[in-house]
């Protein structure tokens, strides 16, 4: 009988990818090395931002994945940004800071200006700034299309910003913030995607107020409520078309999507490595406790979990990189990616007993931030909604 052999496009492919995360990751665990998840959990305790993780990610051009080389980035795309994600969190040091400033990269690099992207893309490649996001709103939540926060146009061609936003991580330590905002009232719009725009604020405007939100989640970045009053900003803060940022913020939360599935698998691969090491050394009836069925199969499901999200994942990628609609592949890989991470935390829980909730154990301390991303970026119900309408063609249910 003759050996079946794949197809060689589709094996080449996949080996081409492959290798691109290996890079990656290969590059990451060098930092890493450098700053483990003591320096994090450092960071945490002194409520500071990791600055030198963050220089030094700068300094070996992985926080410019995704940015291409005429504007000082390293190249690649989606992909490699999520796989350096992945090695990060794998690390036990994730990085919320990395997801919003990937999101919000996307639609300035692709929609706009050669000076926006100069002023506000090119510095955070090599950590000379940085850069996050504000889309969530108090009142209107996972609703977007019901924001209240208004940009109103100036007689001078520039605009004043009224509102607020909510959970915005890392607002403290950014130099710019994306913003999306209306500029047309949601009463005032035949469609629900029409009047958004996009803008990138300096952090340093008059008018810009922070509340610091007391968020128990185990991360060197902090949460705030944001308050614009009658902030100014300057005609070339807009990206794109005024009025027709829907499209553009969608490009950009699909990345958010992949790079929060990578912080996941790579946050439930950690966990799961050392709930391994546990079971392997832990004997109080003289075996190891991970050859015990009930364990062991547990540990085993989510390993399989978290590799079929992460082939979903870096496929996802693969496809946004190459400018397919990759909007429903984006949101499986993030649904399957969080399932598979918190399954892999409860899992490392459960192996270690109450040694589990003992923080010098560093293992409950891992959960805060793995159930949220079953939450955030985006509740895990939506995607279902969205694959239940958009995937499978069933009536739209909210």
């Amino acid at each position: 009988m003759t050996a079946m052999t794949p197809p060689t496009g589709r094996a080449t492919a996949s080996s081409i990818i492959q290798s691109r995360i290996r890079d990656i990751q290969e590059a990451a665990r060098g930092v890493t090395k450098q700053y483990p998840r003591s320096y994090i959990l450092q960071c945490i305790k002194e409520d500071r931002f990791p600055d030198e993780l963050w220089r030094e990610l700068g300094k070996f051009g992985l926080l410019g994945l995704s940015i291409p080389e005429e504007h000082g980035g390293s190249g690649g795309g989606v992909l490699e940004i999520t796989a350096l994600n992945e090695a990060l969190a794998l690390a036990g040091v994730p990085t919320l800071f990395l997801v919003v400033t990937g999101l919000a990269r996307v639609p300035i690099v692709r929609h706009g200006t050669k000076e926006q992207i100069a002023k506000y893309v090119t510095p955070t490649c090599t950590g000379e700034k940085k850069m996050c996001f504000a889309i969530t709103e108090p009142n209107a939540g996972t609703n977007s299309f019901a924001m209240t926060t208004l940009a109103s146009p100036d007689a001078d061609g520039g605009w004043t910003l009224n509102g607020q936003k909510v959970f915005i991580s890392g607002a403290r330590d950014a130099d710019y913030m994306q913003v999306v905002a209306r500029t047309t009232k949601a009463g005032d719009v035949k469609h629900r995607t029409d009047g958004m725009s996009l803008f990138v604020v300096d952090m340093k405007t008059p008018g810009i107020k922070l509340q610091q939100l007391n968020i128990q989640v185990e991360t060197a970045e902090r949460q705030y409520m944001v308050f614009f009053d009658n902030v100014k900003l300057p005609a070339e803060a807009v990206i794109g078309e005024p009025g027709k940022g829907a499209k553009l913020m969608f490009e950009g939360l699909n990345s958010e999507r992949l790079l929060a599935a990578g912080a996941a698998i790579g946050l439930g691969d950690y966990a799961l490595s050392k709930a391994v090491a546990y079971a392997n050394e832990r004997k109080p009836f003289g075996k190891p406790i991970g050859s015990y069925q009930a364990l062991q199969h547990r540990m085993a499901l989510a390993k399989a979990e978290l590799e079929a999200a992460r082939l979903m994942t870096y496929d996802a990628a693969d496809r946004f990189d190459n400018g397919e609609d990759a909007g429903a592949h984006a949101n499986m890989a993030k649904l399957l990616a969080s399932r598979a991470a918190v399954a892999a935390i409860d899992a490392t829980l459960q192996v270690h007993g109450g040694y589990g909730f003992d923080r010098d154990y560093d293992v409950v301390t891992l959960w805060p931030m793995t159930r949220l991303l079953e939450i955030a970026p985006i509740n895990n119900e939506m995607l279902m909604n969205y694959i239940g309408e958009h995937v499978l063609g069933l009536p739209k249910s909210y």
